[in-house]
């Protein structure tokens, strides 16, 4: 099974397949406490990264969808990454059912509007080629993510604990009517 990964370009960003290449850079974002502060608060080992950058490459092959890397233009620098996959955390069927959202970007591009821009991207993308519903799960204390989330019409489900760490699960039923 072969599956074409699309490329969407934004103002400063480009959302591309993630590259063999790519690699190195994905374990030292992954490895950066700043990064990984709301998602576990543990940095990836390069293991525990390789293991997650072969899954989201497979993901696109069996499910048609998954995480681009996000580049930015300037730089041609890989500063994160966005997208879709199924977590089957057991979280309830409510949450484990739809695919879910997810995005990561390095510090030094945080806090300039960056995650906005990528996340509609995607999502955009989403609603045109796959459409459905969407979860996201997001740490309660990240301001930033669920802003991001309620712009994309995420609504709370409820509150859980996930590894340890408190978690919002947010629900998206179809796109926010503009």
């Amino acid at each position: 099974m072969s599956r074409t990964i699309p490329t969407i370009n934004t103002a400063r960003a480009t959302l591309r397949a993630m590259r063999p290449g790519d690699f190195d850079r994905f374990a030292e974002i992954w490895a950066m406490p700043e990064v990984v502060r709301y998602i576990g608060a543990i940095p990836r080992s390069r293991d525990e990264s390789w293991n997650a950058f072969l899954r989201n490459a497979g993901h696109w092959q069996v499910s048609g969808f998954g995480q681009w890397a996000v580049e930015d233009q300037a730089s041609k620098t890989m500063v994160g990454q966005v997208g879709f996959f199924y977590g089957a955390r057991g979280l309830g069927e409510d949450f484990n059912l739809a695919p879910e959202a997810g995005w990561v970007l390095c510090p030094n591009v945080q806090g300039k509007g960056l995650g906005g821009e990528v996340v509609c991207a995607a999502h955009d993308w989403f609603d045109r080629v796959i459409t459905g519903p969407l979860n996201c799960m997001i740490h309660p204390d990240h301001a930033v993510s669920l802003h991001i989330a309620d712009q994309q019409g995420y609504v709370p489900l409820r509150d859980v604990e996930h590894a340890g760490d408190p978690v919002r699960l947010l629900h998206r039923k179809s796109p926010p009517q503009v």
